[in-house]
């Protein structure tokens, strides 16, 4: 499996170095044959190429297996014209990224401040209210007058089925139960039509459960009794918050591994941000990018039928919650690791396999 690896900014190279530690440790354990091909994007690429990211990377990220991201220093980017391109909706958008995978689960060894739970929102990745991927070109997000903005947001019938049959076919390898999440009392065509394409689909999956929730009134649910929930499946903007309340409900956004995938590209991406406050200095916690790498893995094992990247992805999830348990950790999760022992006590954790 060839991987292209793309450290990112602020916190990116710390936390990627731990990562790929692991992944060259775990393929050499379950013989994968990893070729991690590394490059770069975000600001570094923007100083040697002109722009954070190039259409020769691309071609790169097509001919390979995988794509990993590090974190990103997206609010920086804001010209277009002068190269500062968000990578990570570049790729989303290039590559039909459609389904953003984002697990939420408690730990061993850490607070469960609402009792244990384990949960994956499904979150829509290509249209919705985000004003940079929702149109062929420029932005959907429009100045009117000086004192007016319009935002159009688009939903169809495509993303709609295909985020849905995710969603279920997520569930079928878990409890069974998938949640649809919208606001159809004020979005009443959109998020309507959402909700009936959804029980399409469920109709295709009889043995799983099926309930739905009002957002505002989801936030709530979850932030009381996270544990009701296993499958949650909505739209853009919506999953994009809901998946950072879940993580941080799990203890830290430092744990929140985050796969996009769609039906020929998949890409493991760090789900926080490039903290430029705490770059170089050992503090970051590299899980997130670590679990992310093991979501790829198990994508591709799924999708290729070959159970040892399967079994590679389960030993750094296995591996990543005995770490935490055994306090071998940054400290935002209860450990008293930098990021760099971090990444080499599940290492040698791993080795001892």
């Amino acid at each position: 499996m060839k991987i292209v690896v793309l450290p990112g900014d602020g916190i990116g190279p710390e936390t990627m170095a731990a990562t790929t530690q692991i992944l060259r440790t775990i393929s050499d354990l379950f013989g994968l044959g990893l070729d991690l091909v590394h490059d770069m994007a975000g600001h570094d690429s923007l100083k040697l190429h002109g722009a954070t990211v190039t259409e020769a990377l691309l071609e790169k990220v097509k001919s390979a297996d995988g794509l990993l991201l590090g974190p990103m220093a997206t609010y920086d980017f804001k010209d277009e014209s002068k190269g500062e391109i968000n990578p990570s909706k570049y790729f989303r958008k290039e590559l039909d990224l459609y389904a953003n995978i984002r697990p939420a689960r408690t730990y061993k060894g850490m607070k469960a401040r609402l009792g244990e739970f384990d949960l994956v929102v499904v979150r829509e990745n290509t249209e919705g209210f985000y004003a940079d991927r929702n149109i062929e070109s420029g932005s959907s997000e429009m100045l009117i007058t000086p004192d007016v903005v319009v935002s159009l947001r688009r939903i169809t019938r495509k993303c709609c089925e295909r985020i849905a049959r995710s969603a279920f076919n997520l569930a079928m390898s878990r409890n069974r139960h998938v949640s649809i999440v919208h606001k159809a009392n004020v979005l009443k065509i959109g998020d309507g039509m959402f909700i009936d394409i959804c029980r399409d689909v469920a109709r295709e999956f009889p043995e799983v459960k099926v309930d739905d929730f009002i957002v505002d009134a989801m936030m709530a649910h979850v932030v009381r009794a996270p544990q009701r929930f296993d499958v949650i499946v909505t739209t853009n903007m919506f999953g994009d918050i809901l998946s950072d309340l879940t993580a941080e409900l799990s203890g830290s956004l430092g744990l929140g591994g985050s796969l996009n995938a769609g039906d020929r590209y998949a890409m493991g991406q760090a789900a926080h941000g490039s903290a430029p406050d705490i770059a170089g200095k050992d503090i970051a916690n590299p899980f997130s990018v670590i679990l992310s790498a093991a979501m790829l893995l198990n994508w591709h094992g799924q999708k290729n039928n070959k159970a040892e990247f399967l079994s590679a992805g389960k030993a750094i999830f296995d591996g990543v919650a005995h770490a935490i348990e055994a306090g071998e950790a940054t400290k935002d999760v209860g450990g008293k690791l930098g990021t760099k022992e971090t990444g080499a006590a599940l290492a040698r954790r791993l080795s001892n396999l």
